[in-house]
């Protein structure tokens, strides 16, 4: 039996307030400059994933949001040429269809060279399961909040039912603080899926897991 590779120790950099805030800034500045040009090239969109529970949060209640590392996208699979021309002109690299954990294979524009899949935009396609398993497809990109804001913002009834659909630890995580804000609660059982109305009826009875 062949030994187990041997894991190099990690290199651990300063404690920094600065770098802890700039990790933050550069995921908000990433989100600006994939929405903008998205925005300037008439290109329907909303934003999904950890940004849009945050952003949903934050209307509520600003101390429960959590910070997140993740850009993902909802677009159309057609308008995916287009996209991929306003991102690669924003300074944005496509890396193709990429195996992301979690979340199957999707389309992933990585920032800059030497970027990490970390440090890349997730474009998850409307209409579409992410992948086999998925009991419910993603939403059209049509399903955005009407309020006045800064970027398309999914609504709060297509986002649960993504986080539903995901379900990996981060979803849940998600889908409780909601719950703790008092954003979802008993009655949301009626609106989201009935495939997904275990899932969520099991957070509601057991939310410390």
């Amino acid at each position: 039996m062949d030994a187990a590779p041997v894991q190099k120790p990690l290199a651990y950099g300063p404690v920094s307030w600065e770098r802890m805030a700039a990790g933050i800034r550069k995921v908000k500045e990433r989100l600006r400059r994939v929405t903008a040009a998205l925005e300037a090239a008439g290109i329907p969109y909303a934003v999904v994933g950890g940004y849009a529970v945050a952003a949903w949060v934050a209307r509520v209640d600003d101390s429960a949001v959590r910070n997140t590392p993740d850009v993902d996208i909802l677009v159309r699979r057609e308008d995916l040429p287009s996209i991929a021309g306003a991102l690669v002109a924003a300074g944005f690299l496509a890396a193709g269809p990429e195996l992301v954990r979690g979340k199957g294979r999707i389309e992933m524009f990585l920032d800059g060279p030497g970027a990490k899949a970390r440090d890349a935009v997730h474009l998850i396609f409307a209409g579409e399961k992410v992948d086999s398993e998925s009991p419910e497809p993603s939403p059209g990109v049509e399903r955005i909040d009407p309020s006045p804001g800064e970027f398309r913002l999914l609504d709060l009834d297509a986002l649960v039912t993504m986080k539903l659909t995901s379900y990996r630890r981060k979803d849940q995580v998600h889908l409780l603080d909601m719950m703790e804000i008092g954003q979802i609660d008993e009655s949301w059982l009626e609106r989201v899926p009935a495939s997904l109305r275990p899932r969520l009826q099991a957070l509601l009875d057991d939310p410390e897991g």
